[in-house]
């Protein structure tokens, strides 16, 4: 990807510099210790995940197919800005290529729509599983949970095209310090030297089709579903329906809490300090967290975790 042709009288960018979190020395010592042992832990618990669901047949279900899926997504999109972050606090020289920045855009872009995505199709799943419960089987077949996945992954890939294209055929010949840790779209267009005003709609309206279709999905999935739950006679049994559908939605919230505070709210409230510090929790918190949550609110995943654990300690 080239950078586009600019005026005469100006430079062109063909680098950024990304300022990151902090330039004190005591500081990005700390700041790299603390995002490595993050990292790594996101790495661990979300492999964990996928080798407990694919090691335990208790779990080959459209559920745990999904959250797999989510898994193997939170592992690349947290790869995604995880290593170049480590690599910005060891580094003084903190320059990104062009293509490059434009690559992790791209790259961020893909997962954070297609996680928004599987999180949709997570609650339809439950919405099935609750509601009609004797239509489960049939309905989720591994076809469809199958084309759910792929479908995800589709949108995420659409979405990013457009939004790169646009981004990269802005002319960038001004400053090329992009106050934040990695390429986000914010940052970028501030850093333009023309006017993004039709490039911040086009942008806008994508993110805000992408968000407000996923959380109406997940949103009428749960008023069904409160409907099905409060039928429910015994209290054992709303309370398992519950316990289903509480890892989602706390997953589901700490994702949409974020991104639409980030991304659908207007350019003139934007502060890119405060978004660094809010970027961090979604990009870099929350792969780690979402394998615990499953795990520490899941009875089933807690069950093979401990199976797992029995049969690689007798192993040894």
């Amino acid at each position: 990807m080239k950078p586009p042709m600019a005026e005469q009288n100006h430079t062109l960018v063909t680098e950024f510099i990304l300022e990151g979190l902090s330039d004190q020395a005591e500081t990005k010592a700390a700041l790299f210790i603390l995002f490595l042992l993050i990292y790594i832990i996101t790495l661990l618990g979300n492999t964990g995940i996928i080798v407990v669901i694919r090691a335990d047949p208790r779990l080959h279900t459209s559920m745990y197919f999904f959250l797999g899926s989510l898994s193997v997504v939170d592992i690349c999109f947290s790869s995604v800005i995880a290593p170049r972050m480590l690599v910005n606090f060891l580094w003084e020289k903190k320059t990104i290529s062009f293509a490059g920045c434009m690559g992790q855009a791209f790259f961020y872009i893909v997962f954070v729509t297609t996680e928004c995505f599987l999180l949709a199709a997570m609650a339809y799943d439950r919405y099935v599983a609750i509601c009609n419960p004797l239509l489960y089987p049939s309905v989720m077949t591994w076809r469809l949970c199958t084309w759910l996945v792929v479908g995800s992954y589709l949108g995420g890939v659409l979405n990013s095209i457009l939004q790169t294209t646009f981004i990269a055929r802005l002319p960038f010949c001004s400053s090329n310090v992009i106050n934040h840790f990695f390429c986000d779209v914010p940052p970028l267009l501030a850093l333009s030297c023309a006017s993004t005003y039709v490039s911040e709609m086009i942008l806008f309206s994508l993110a805000g089709v992408i968000e407000l279709s996923t959380i109406s999905t997940i949103l009428v999935s749960y008023l069904f579903i409160s409907f099905a739950i409060l039928r429910i006679r015994s209290a054992a049994g709303r309370q398992k329906a519950f316990s289903t559908c509480a890892s989602h939605l706390t997953a589901v919230t700490l994702l949409y809490g974020t991104t639409i505070f980030m991304y659908l709210r207007p350019s003139s409230s934007y502060s890119l300090n405060t978004d660094k510090v809010v970027s961090v929790f979604y990009t870099v918190v929350i792969p780690m967290l979402n394998p615990l949550i499953y795990s520490l609110r899941n009875q089933e995943v807690k069950e093979a975790l401990r199976k797992t654990a029995g049969r690689v300690t007798v192993k040894r």
